[in-house]
């Protein structure tokens, strides 16, 4: 109404005239009453309730204005000019939960035509709701829209990644053990809908095909989903044996497939183990196969999310060449949608890579700038955790507030649990802290949740580096080995490396390695090195330095 009165006024009218009444009179509704920017109807059944808050979405998908729709069923009482009742204030308070365009229903719609209408029901919960004292179950009603309807009605299949989880078969011939496969399924359900990398099909529609020899290709198509998970749990004597299987729905090609193991000693901590295993492995899996189907796109197709994902894969790739790639890639993201929280944290790590590989070696600039990249990516998107990671590490390493950083992982721990780059972070600052048994801890857990994360050599320098804090040079040195190994150019491994030969009397070694890092960073000296841990309250430091001293490393 603030930018065009008349334009809105004009839309409002056309919208009740040429959709709104039409519409109702052909679903047996009566109009009771409009309202300056909304309207109460009345139907005599609930199937026609909701088949008419479908049809009138998409009749209305074309104005210049959005409306929101709730539908609920109970006693009303009619006044002959109005009705009352808690079933009226109910539907307000749906119509507000929805999106725009979008269409809420009750739990006790939901129960009367969820197999009697065609459309997809999305689990919201129970929600509390105004003026309501008990809390109110919902269903989103996600349905086609009219510009690109399937042939068989079912929802298009979106351009992000979307996952449908079905219900794990139970294998075991104990009919008993059934709500073992059910809640390892519900958590799974629940574990992945909280990384907001991708979107989750809500229970009661993967259910659906619970019991049902359905192939996964049909089920993509009626879903709307590209990709399927699904699983078996069986039991044989004080075994339970898990598996899953990822499988891209257009192919019907398996992605990732993996098993895990445990005995039921305490039957809701291995289902809490297992649903974190399947979750942590999952992830990166999903990445790794979103990015080789946007590699396939052709480049005039891509969106911010498409450029995101490709910068991410050239940023795994760890080079100078690769990162200046990814960031051109970020950029370009945002470009396209200056609102788009994951472009600038990304475009953040750019900056932020320097000083995780080769310590901090950033101009005041590009220190100003990572961190206004950062801040952009909170103020966009607070709650998504792989913002929430990727900003802690720019306002700790860079910005130099560690507990921030700290605080913000643990924020980011807070919503998605089971991300193994998540507890990286947390074991990052909490070596940085000073805390080396905690570190080593949440790297024991990033390595529980995925053991093939391709970030593998963080977790091997992070262990390092607790392991020297507690002067354990050998079990420093084996870490450090490995991460090197990994990732040759990981300068602070190499500290380790050295440092810890040569506490361990090994010199012919320590110093070959020394020539190797001076060969890579040409004028380290213990001085520098002591700037780049001015932030840092690393246990032990002096152990690390006289190692490196003893290599010979010049002061």
């Amino acid at each position: 109404m603030e930018q065009d009165t008349d334009g809105t006024v004009a839309a409002w009218q056309a919208a009740q005239q040429e959709v709104i009444k039409p519409t109702v009179a052909d679903h047996s509704g009566k109009i009771v009453k409009l309202t300056g920017d909304g309207f109460l109807v009345e139907f005599s059944t609930v199937r026609d309730a909701v088949n008419c808050a479908i049809a009138m979405q998409r009749g209305l998908a074309s104005s210049s204005l959005d409306f929101r729709i709730g539908v609920h069923m109970g006693d009303i009482v009619d006044d002959g000019e109005d009705i009352h009742g808690e079933g009226v204030n109910v539907a307000a308070r749906l119509e507000g939960l929805a999106d725009p365009g979008g269409i809420c229903i009750s739990g006790d719609v939901y129960n009367q035509i969820r197999n009697r209408v065609d459309a997809v029901w999305e689990d919201m919960g129970r929600q509390e709701v105004k003026n309501v004292s008990a809390p109110v179950q919902v269903y989103a009603v996600r349905f086609d829209s009219p510009d690109a309807p399937s042939a068989s009605g079912a929802p298009a299949i979106s351009d992000k990644p979307s996952i449908a989880v079905l219900a794990f078969d139970n294998m075991s011939g104990d009919p008993e053990q059934e709500y073992f496969s059910d809640g390892i399924t519900d958590d799974i359900i629940t574990a992945l809908s909280a990384v907001h990398s991708f979107f989750v099909i809500a229970r009661n529609s993967s259910f659906a095909y619970k019991g049902r020899t359905v192939d996964v290709k049909t089920i993509g198509r009626e879903l709307g989903v590209q990709y399927v998970l699904e699983g078996s749990v069986r039991k044989a004597g004080n075994r339970i044996r898990v598996t899953a299987q990822l499988i891209e729905a257009a192919t019907g090609s398996h992605v990732w497939a993996d098993r895990f193991d445990g005995t039921p000693d305490d039957i809701f901590d291995l289902q809490d183990e297992i649903t974190a295993s399947v979750v942590g492995a999952l992830q990166p899996e999903l990445v790794r196969a979103e990015a080789k189907r946007i590699k396939q796109k052709r480049p005039e197709n891509l969106d911010a999310y498409d450029y995101t994902l490709r910068g991410l894969a050239h940023m795994d790739l760890v080079n100078p060449e690769d990162s200046l790639k990814a960031f051109e890639l970020f950029l370009k993201a945002i470009e396209i949608d200056p609102g788009y929280a994951r472009a600038y944290a990304s475009a953040s790590w750019h900056y932020r890579r320097q000083v995780q590989i080769h310590g901090m070696v950033l101009s005041e600039e590009e220190q100003a700038e990572c961190i206004r990249l950062a801040e952009l990516a909170l103020k966009s998107d607070p709650a998504d955790p792989y913002v929430l990671y990727q900003v802690a590490l720019s306002v700790g390493w860079v910005g130099g507030n560690l507990e921030r950083g700290l605080e913000m992982a643990e924020q980011a721990l807070a919503i998605n649990s089971n991300s193994t780059r998540i507890w990286l972070t947390r074991s990052t600052f909490q070596n940085l802290l000073g805390n080396p048994e905690a570190a080593i801890e949440s790297v024991e857990r990033a390595i529980r949740l995925s053991p093939n994360e391709p970030a593998m050599w963080v977790a091997h320098g992070e262990l390092s580096k607790a392991h020297i804090q507690l002067a354990d040079y050998e079990a420093a040195l084996g870490w450090a080995r490995r991460s090197v190994e990994k990732h040759p150019d990981n300068w602070p491994a190499h500290h380790v490396l050295i440092a810890s030969l040569a506490q361990l009397d090994h010199m012919d070694e320590a110093k070959t390695a020394l020539n190797r890092l001076e060969k890579l960073d040409p004028g380290l000296t213990i001085k520098r090195l002591l700037e780049n841990f001015s932030l840092s309250r690393y246990r032990n430091l002096d152990g690390l330095l006289d190692g490196l001293r003893k290599a010979g490393l010049p002061e």
